[in-house]
C-alpha cells in the first residue's frame, strides 16, 4: 500500500440559501452534481471505486451517500453518510484516506453536500407526555454558556471574549474575506474546482451557475460596522451578520487513491494527505478548535506551523478565524487567501472538502508547497488535514 493520494476534484459554485441560484435544488441533487462531475474528470472505471464516503449534516438521516451513487448508475459503490456537524466533508476526506492508507481500499471518493435552503425539519414527542413538535438535534448538552442551537454564542461570541477579538478586528478580517474572494473569482481561481451546474428556475427558464454568489464585492468597512449585533440584549456583544459565516447550499467531492494505483494508471497526484487529526474541547469553547487540531495533526506528520506554505481556517465568524490565526502565530497573508464563510459561505457539510479542494489548487498554483485546512465543529470539536503538494 501507498500513500492516499488525491487525483481530481470538482465542487458545484456555492449558493446563497433561500433567494440563491441553488435554492430549489436538494443536498442529493447538489451531491449528484459534484460527484458526476468528478467522476467524468477522473476517467477512473466506476467498477474500480470501492466506497464512496460522504458528509451530511442537516439532511435528515438516511444516506445520501448512497442514494447519488444509485443515481449516477454506480450500482456497485457503496456509500456511507458522515456527520462530524461542520468538520463532515473534512471527515469524508480523512476516512478515504484512513481507509486507503490501511490497505482495505484503493479508490474512494469523498464528498460533502448541504442545502440550507432545503433542509428538512423533523417532529418528535416531547417528554414527558404525548404532545408531538418541532425537534432537532442538538449538537451536545445545552448549558447558559454554550446553546445548542445558536451558534452566535456559542461559537463566535464565546470565541470573541475568551481570545480578546474586537469588533474591529472581526469586521476588518470579515472585509478582506470579502475583498479576497472576490479577487479570486475575478482572477478565475476557482474556474478549475468548479462543476456548471444548468439550473431550471421556478419560471422554466436555465442558467449556467459556475460562479460562487456569496461573496460581496460592494462591502466596506464603514457598511460592515454600521450593522446591528444580533444580541443587541446582551453586553458588549459584537457578532453580527457581516462578520459572520453565509447560509449556503453547494456540494464538493474529490477521488482519492493509493498512490500506487495512480501509478499503475498513469494518474497524476494533484495531492499527498500527509496527516490529520480532530480534537475535542468543551462546547463553550468551540471557536478554538482549529487551535487543538492544527498541532496534533502536524506532529503526526512530523511538521510544525514554520513549515506551513497555506492554511485555510474556516470562518465560521471571523472571531473564531481571527484567534486561530493568533494563538497558532499564523501570518494572516497565508491564511484565506481566498476567502472563507464570511465571503463564500459556510454550506455545513459541503466546507471541508471544498476547503480542501481549494487548498490543493492554490498550492499548485503556487507551484507546491505544504498547507493545512482546520475547522471548528459544533459540539466542541475541531478538525484539520495536512496536505502536500509536490513542485511541478
Amino acid at each position: 500500500m501507498g500513500d492516499a493520494v488525491i487525483v481530481s476534484t470538482a465542487r458545484t459554485a456555492i449558493g446563497t440559501s433561500r433567494k440563491g441560484t441553488l435554492a430549489d435544488l436538494a443536498a442529493s441533487d447538489l451531491a449528484v452534481a459534484a460527484i458526476g462531475g468528478l467522476v467524468e474528470r477522473a476517467g477512473i472505471p466506476v467498477d474500480d471505486v470501492d466506497d464512496l464516503q460522504m458528509g451530511e449534516s442537516l439532511q435528515g438521516g438516511g444516506d445520501l451517500a448512497r442514494y447519488a451513487a444509485v443515481e449516477l448508475g454506480m450500482l456497485n459503490v457503496p456509500g456511507v453518510a458522515l456527520n462530524r456537524h461542520c468538520a463532515s466533508g473534512m471527515a469524508a476526506v480523512q476516512g478515504a484516506a484512513a481507509s486507503i492508507r490501511a490497505g482495505m481500499d484503493r479508490v474512494v471518493i469523498a464528498a460533502g453536500t448541504e442545502s440550507i435552503s432545503t433542509t428538512p425539519g423533523s417532529m418528535k414527542r416531547i417528554l414527558p407526555g404525548d404532545e408531538v413538535g418541532p425537534w432537532m438535534s442538538g449538537s451536545h448538552p445545552e448549558t447558559p454558556d454554550a446553546p445548542a442551537f445558536d451558534m452566535s454564542i456559542t461559537v463566535g461570541w464565546n470565541t470573541a471574549q475568551r481570545a480578546e477579538v474586537s469588533r474591529e478586528a472581526m469586521d476588518e478580517w470579515a472585509y478582506h474575506s470579502h475583498m479576497r474572494a472576490v479577487r479570486a473569482i475575478d482572477e478565475g481561481r476557482f474556474e478549475e474546482e468548479i462543476v456548471p451546474l444548468e439550473v431550471t428556475r421556478r419560471d422554466g427558464t436555465t442558467v449556467t451557475f459556475s460562479v460562487d454568489e456569496h461573496p460581496r464585492r460592494e462591502t466596506t468597512l464603514e457598511k460592515l460596522a454600521s450593522l446591528k449585533p444580533l444580541h443587541p440584549e446582551i453586553e458588549g456583544f459584537s457578532i453580527t451578520a457581516g462578520n459572520s459565516s453565509g447560509l449556503n447550499d453547494a456540494a464538493a467531492a474529490l477521488m482519492v487513491v493509493d498512490s500506487e494505483y495512480a501509478r499503475a494508471h498513469g494518474l497524476e497526484p494533484l495531492a499527498v494527505i500527509r496527516s490529520w487529526a480532530s480534537a475535542a474541547l468543551a462546547p463553550r469553547d468551540t471557536g478554538l478548535g482549529p487551535v487543538y487540531a492544527v498541532p496534533k495533526a502536524l506532529e503526526r506528520a512530523g511538521l510544525t506551523i514554520g513549515d506551513l506554505d497555506l492554511v485555510e481556517i474556516n470562518e465560521a465568524f471571523a472571531s473564531m478565524a481571527v484567534a486561530s490565526t493568533r494563538l497558532l502565530g499564523l501570518d494572516h497573508e497565508i491564511v484565506n487567501v481566498n476567502g472563507s464563510g464570511c465571503s463564500l459561505g459556510h454550506p455545513i457539510a459541503c466546507t471541508g472538502a471544498r476547503m480542501v479542494i481549494t487548498l490543493v489548487h492554490e498550492l499548485r498554483r503556487r507551484g507546491g508547497g505544504l498547507g493545512v485546512a482546520s475547522m471548528c465543529a459544533a459540539g466542541g470539536m475541531g478538525s484539520a488535514t495536512v496536505l502536500e503538494v509536490m513542485p511541478g
